[in-house]
């Protein structure tokens, strides 16, 4: 299974209905985050029983704030 984009609007539903959440907070600027998006989406190919989502922290500031994402 791909990752999906995790946003304020779906984050409810997305943790109540699933068992296992690993979420990517990323930023476009962020070098190392480009680095590690081909590792992460392979691993959500691979470990179909676990939903893996993606979190742009500029797009969804209030959600890094949510989880102390500072930089």
């Amino acid at each position: 299974m791909a990752s999906i984009e995790l946003t304020k609007e779906n984050l409810e539903e997305t943790m109540s209905n699933n068992d296992t959440v690993i979420i990517d907070f990323w930023a476009p600027w962020c070098g190392p985050c480009k680095m590690f998006k081909p590792v992460f989406e392979a691993a959500s190919e691979k470990n179909e029983d676990v939903l893996f989502a993606t979190c742009n922290t500029e797009e969804q500031q209030e959600l890094a704030a949510m989880f102390n994402i500072r930089s």
